[in-house]
């Protein structure tokens, strides 16, 4: 319920995302797009709360009284209200962001903090459940997954200036076309639309990469994932620059689900985990390859041809496959021991080794 919950409060934002992104004038802070994503908090806290104040009444006092992962959501509740309220007062004295100061104001940052804490519930509570495991049904693990793909949304709206899922395909395959920099024309000669740059949309697709493979990542140092996993992940992933951009730009989006497929057949193949180190390392860059080949693949197909360019075409998910790489070594440096042995144990071996030199 608590993720279920959490998806309205998600899918509020959205579609305020939506109404700064398309609107022509926002100049007030009351809006139904505002009402969708407070009340989508007002049930979601509603709920913690809910479960701890039903813990109190059998008898749980202090910190037992608080379900397993839910105390961070639980602080944060008061902390969201707060920045709500600074929001309102913001808007109210100092007008309606418009532009990419959106996305620096303090009290924007205070609530997508705090609005982090409370929808990842799900994932703290599923991290130290008994009854999950290390391969746990897709089933069990849907809550923890929607909480994380949700929490990434947040990050990719907050980041939206590096955002590669808002460019649409003509734009893409224009911006790897250009010889040098956005002022260059393309090869081939012939007068173009003016559009993002070939730095620019190079950026994006690295900055992006990092977004959402890295929580990935995450879990699957913690979990074998099950099939489907990364699929769910990223279809709600895209649901942000698709509100954002009014799905304008549908055949990217859909290559990004297409990849979360792929992602999720490269884990069945090479089971990576925290034990495996090598398989952990092959799969961060095997995936963040294949997503920006299709990306690549999906912006040529429906954007006009290949890019004139083409070191920039075949190059950019070599890089991007790279990054992946790099991310897996930050990520597992080390392989993770399977059954660690208790320090009192380690302690006792190191005691019983020294009587035996002495």
């Amino acid at each position: 319920m608590t993720a279920l919950l959490g998806i309205w409060f998600g899918v509020g934002l959205m579609i305020d995302a939506w109404a700064h992104g398309n609107l022509a004038e926002l100049e007030t802070f009351f809006t139904p797009w505002h009402a969708v994503f407070y009340s989508g908090f007002a049930v979601v806290s509603g709920w913690i709360s809910w479960q701890v104040w039903r813990n109190v009444r059998a008898g749980r006092q202090g910190p037992a009284a608080v379900p397993t992962g839910y105390l961070a959501g639980l602080l944060a509740i008061p902390a969201f209200a707060a920045f709500g309220i600074a929001d309102m007062t913001w808007h109210t004295v100092l007008g309606i962001e418009t532009t990419i100061n959106i996305f620096f104001s303090p009290s924007h940052l205070g609530l997508v903090v705090t609005m982090m804490l409370i929808i990842t519930t799900p994932l703290r509570s599923a991290w130290n459940a008994p009854d999950v495991g290390a391969r746990p049904s897709l089933g069990r693990l849907l809550p923890a997954l929607l909480g994380l793909a949700f929490a990434t949304t947040l990050v990719s709206l907050f980041l939206s200036y590096g955002d590669a899922l808002q460019y649409r395909p003509q734009a893409i395959v224009q911006a790897f076309s250009m010889a040098q920099g956005s002022g260059a024309a393309p090869r081939g000669g012939g007068p173009v639309a003016v559009g993002p740059s070939a730095e620019r949309v190079a950026v994006a697709m690295a900055v992006t990469n990092v977004v959402m493979l890295a929580p990935v990542l995450f879990l699957v140092r913690r979990w074998l994932l099950p099939f489907g996993s990364v699929t769910v992940m990223y279809a709600v992933m895209t649901l942000m620059p698709g509100a954002q951009t009014s799905f304008r730009s549908l055949p990217i989006l859909l290559s990004f689900v297409v990849a979360g497929f792929v992602s999720d057949l490269l884990i069945r193949r090479l089971r990576p985990s925290g034990e495996r180190r090598a398989a952990y390392w092959a799969f961060a860059g095997l995936s963040a390859f294949v997503t920006w080949s299709l990306y690549i693949g999906a912006a040529s197909a429906t954007g006009g041809g290949l890019p004139a360019v083409p070191e920039l075409w075949t190059g950019a998910p070599i890089v991007a496959g790279l990054i992946g790489l790099a991310l897996g070594v930050l990520f597992l440096p080390n392989a993770a021991t399977a059954h660690p042995v208790p320090p009192s144990a380690a302690t006792a071996g190191r005691t019983r080794s020294d009587s035996g030199r002495a």
